[in-house]
C-alpha cells in the first residue's frame, strides 16, 4: 500500500533526503521510509507545503504539465506593490529560464486584507529594514519553473524576500508548523489534488 505524507519544509532546508555539500536535508528533519520522496521540489531559500510518496503514477500525474493543477504561493515582497505591477503579473511577465527568454502563464494574484497572512515566524528572520515597506501577495500558477515566482516579482521591481507554497489544488498546509507532517490515505491525497485514481 502506497503512503502519502504532507509536509512543511521549513527554510534553508533541500527538497531531498542526500546532500552532496552538507547542507541539512529532509532526512534531517522528517522520518519517513527510505523509499518515499518528494513529489516536485521547493527551492532551499522557499518553505511550504511538499508533498512525500512512494507512489510513482502520483508523481507522474502531479508533474505532467498537461494537468495544470494549481499552486498558491504566500509571497513577502520588497516595497509596497501596486496594482499596474499586479496587473502585469497576472497577464505575464518575460523572465529568463535556462538562458531563454520565457513569457509566463496568465495567473491569479490576490492581496491580503491584513499587512500580512497568518505564517510562522523565519528562522532566521528576514532582515528588517524600517525605511523600505514590504507587502504581501498570493500568486496562484498552473505552472512551476525553476524559480519562477522569484524572477516574475523581481520583473516588476518587487524582489521576493520570503517565499511559502501553501496549497497545490486543494491540499494545504492548513496548520502545520515548518517542520511538521501530516499522514493521509490515498483515497484523500487523490480527492484534494482532483485526480481520478486509474
Amino acid at each position: 500500500m502506497n503512503k502519502y505524507f504532507i509536509v512543511h519544509k521549513p527554510y534553508r532546508i533541500l527538497s531531498q533526503f542526500s546532500s552532496p555539500d552538507g547542507k541539512q536535508t529532509l532526512k534531517n528533519i522528517f522520518d519517513v521510509p527510505s523509499n518515499v520522496y518528494p513529489v516536485g521540489r521547493l527551492d532551499y531559500d522557499s518553505e511550504g507545503l511538499l508533498l512525500l510518496t512512494d507512489d510513482k503514477k502520483l508523481n507522474e500525474l502531479l508533474l505532467d504539465p498537461s494537468f495544470g493543477h494549481e499552486r498558491e504561493y504566500w509571497v513577502q515582497v520588497e516595497g509596497m506593490i501596486s496594482q499596474q505591477a499586479i496587473d502585469k503579473l497576472q497577464q505575464g511577465v518575460e523572465i529568463n529560464i535556462n538562458g531563454k527568454i520565457y513569457r509566463s502563464k496568465k495567473c491569479r494574484i490576490k492581496t491580503f486584507p491584513s499587512s500580512s497572512p497568518k505564517v510562522s515566524d523565519r528562522i532566521p528572520p528576514i532582515r528588517f529594514r524600517k525605511n523600505i515597506p514590504d507587502s504581501w501577495i498570493s500568486i496562484i500558477l498552473t505552472e512551476g519553473k525553476n524559480r519562477q515566482v522569484r524572477k516574475m516579482t523581481s520583473s516588476v521591481g518587487h524582489p521576493t524576500l520570503r517565499l511559502i507554497r501553501y496549497r497545490i489544488e486543494n491540499v494545504t498546509l492548513g496548520e502545520l508548523t515548518p517542520g511538521e507532517m501530516r499522514i493521509i490515505s490515498q483515497e484523500e491525497m487523490y480527492n484534494l489534488l482532483k485526480i481520478k485514481n486509474r
